[in-house]
């Protein structure tokens, strides 16, 4: 039992150092970005692999869904949910290209790209933002310590944490912000 709390300890303490980082007012201008670009017509597309893929879907399905309103459904999408394109893509082009490549036929000048990586390291989350970047997207990298994305992206969310499972967990959490913000200032 002892263990369980330190892992629950772990998080709480990672949370703590979030709260107290630049990192929400960093969030407050994404928020606005990304409720300028939904009044634009505009679409957010995010990316991930494994863990952070799941993340990805998962803030995804709550912009577009619902996260506590009944309301229009927002233009939001996790690239790698269509798994034929995803596994003929990775066999033709190289897995490093799925993301990249699902953008110049998916995305468009205005629109948001958030990837998600903990360590900003993965190749194909790379790529995402160099040609997010490159088509004039509006590019949020979500990452852990020390990592590749910053140096490519509009805004960066590092979580102050190396470890995986906290930096995913502050993740996700910050993923529920953005859509419940996003949705009171659209639909209040």
């Amino acid at each position: 039992m002892t263990e369980i709390k330190e892992i629950i300890q772990s998080s709480i303490e990672t949370k703590q150092l979030l709260l107290e980082s630049s990192i929400p007012g960093i969030l407050a201008d994404i928020i606005k970005e990304i409720v300028s670009a939904f009044k634009s017509g505009n679409q957010v597309l995010l990316c991930g692999n494994g863990g952070s893929a799941a993340d990805a879907q998962h803030i995804a399905s709550e912009l577009s869904g619902k996260f506590f309103k009944d309301r229009a459904a927002l233009n939001a999408e996790a690239l790698h949910v269509n798994s034929s394109y995803l596994t003929a893509v990775a066999n033709d082009y190289g897995y490093a290209n799925v993301y990249s490549r699902a953008l110049e036929a998916k995305a468009k000048k205005g629109d948001v790209l958030i990837a998600m990586s903990t360590s900003g390291k993965s190749e194909n989350v790379v790529k995402a933002v160099q040609k997010g970047k490159e088509m004039g997207m509006l590019v949020i990298a979500m990452t852990g310590k020390n990592n590749e994305l910053k140096s490519y992206s509009d805004y960066n969310i590092e979580i102050p944490s190396e470890v995986t499972p906290r930096i995913q967990e502050c993740h996700l959490l910050l993923g529920h912000v953005i859509a419940e913000q996003v949705e009171k200032l659209l639909f209040d």
